[in-house]
């Protein structure tokens, strides 16, 4: 990966990877703002923001947004998240200065109308309505709620419905205003350009955005002194359960070798949960783990379907395989394997354009600079079998365990009893 990475003049940050051998380019226009840096009240906010930068500017109707990326062959997107929101675009290198061009007028030049609002905002509460309606997703908002109460993390980044249907233009207006500044921008491109030709299509357009200092969010709790529990009793088939932990920050000297107990534990069919749980004793058609990582804080999650009557027992086992790597180091022949694993995941995941684009992105907003692949590489590489034990041991404490459930029979009480390390 041939990277280069300069602050501009405006405050803003630019990551480029050159790769020659492709015909595309991917950029990106990531705020260092998301769903942590809302109020209560606001909750979903950004969300809602990055759905009406797509319905018109003063150059262009939500049509011609669309067509002037789609109409090249190229597609247009965005996401919001805890820490970030990114809008990002792919087209042939030939169509690059169109590509920054549509993605700067988003950004500066968004209109806001009155009718495209409302209809957003019925979508929205669509959105809202659909991940409610999905047992796996209810259990992650839940345990996330549990997680981190009183805190922006514990929310919802799409929001209530309550929330979206009072919100009103200059509420979203107010939020660009304070947030959609310089300061928290970070541009990221991959392709076949360079760092010069990047800067000269960038230096007219960042004259026009307002400057501003980075966004400061409200730092988490740092102490969980009791488990949490929660049941959502729903007329559905399986039981779904999301056990949530308190893990380690991006910033932690300890994530890779937290990043290698949850390949271990939970990140593909050879894992201890897939195979103790699912494979040897039948209590789950899926299991697995992921974990989040964030400024001074994160998160691990297993979450599991399994069959209603067995949501007890496939708690208790898989609070026990946690356990096991907690006490006892694993092989170094296990090691080899979770490493070779990551380590072929990060090289497929930098093979396209996209991937690189976002690699850089996540790398500038979480860390002010890009993490080299090949430096991670390394830090993994260097994980011993006891930093890994000591990882999971992290975990294991009772005063520190959430478990959400959605299920149409399980019992509060009977969880609460059994769910023990």
């Amino acid at each position: 990966m041939i990277f280069t990475q300069e602050r501009l003049d405006q405050g803003a940050q630019l990551a480029v990877a050159q790769m020659p051998h492709v015909e595309s380019v991917s950029v990106g226009f990531w705020l260092g703002v998301g769903g942590r840096h809302e109020s209560k009240r606001q909750n979903g906010i950004f969300h809602f923001l990055e759905h009406m930068l797509f319905k018109g500017t003063t150059k262009r109707t939500a049509r011609e947004i669309s067509e002037a990326v789609e109409g090249v062959g190229g597609y247009l997107n965005a996401f919001t998240a805890e820490e970030m929101t990114c809008y990002y675009a792919r087209a042939s290198a030939t169509h690059l200065r169109a590509v920054v061009d549509v993605l700067s007028d988003m950004l500066l030049r968004a209109t806001f109308p009155a009718a495209e609002i409302e209809r957003e905002r019925g979508v929205i509460q669509e959105e809202i309505r659909m991940y409610e309606d999905q047992p796996s997703q209810l259990a992650q908002d839940v345990v996330n709620m549990l997680l981190w109460p009183n805190n922006p993390l514990g929310r919802p980044l799409l929001g209530s419905s309550e929330n979206v249907q009072r919100m009103r233009r200059r509420d979203l207006l107010n939020y660009r205003r304070k947030f959609y500044h310089s300061g928290n921008l970070f541009i990221t491109v991959a392709g076949k350009t360079d760092l010069a030709e990047v800067k000269e299509l960038l230096r007219p357009l960042l004259r026009q955005f307002p400057t501003g200092s980075p966004a400061t969010c409200t730092p988490v709790s740092r102490r969980q002194t009791a488990p949490r529990f929660e049941v959502i009793r729903k007329p559905i088939e399986q039981t779904q359960f999301v056990i949530g932990l308190r893990g380690v920050s991006r910033h932690d000297p300890r994530r890779s070798a937290f990043r290698l107990m949850s390949v271990m534990l939970g990140e593909n069919m050879s894992s201890r949960l897939f195979q103790n749980v699912r494979e040897k004793h039948g209590l789950a058609y899926s299991i697995g783990t992921n974990a989040s990582y964030y400024h001074e804080a994160g998160s691990f999650f297993v979450n599991a379907g399994v069959e209603n009557s067995k949501t007890v027992q496939a708690i208790r086992l898989t609070l026990q395989t946690i356990a096991q790597l907690a006490r006892r180091a694993p092989s170094l022949r296990e090691l080899r394997r979770a490493k070779e694993y990551t380590f072929g995941q990060i090289h497929l995941s930098l093979e396209s354009t996209d991937n690189q684009m976002m690699w850089l992105g996540e790398s500038l907003v979480g860390h002010q600079r890009v993490i080299n692949p090949d430096k991670l590489i390394r830090q993994i590489e260097a994980v011993t079998p006891e930093e890994v034990r000591a990882a999971a041991a992290l975990l294991v404490h009772d005063e520190k365990l959430n478990v959400a459930v959605v299920s149409p029979t399980a019992e509060l009480a009977e969880i609460e009893a059994e769910a023990r390390f």
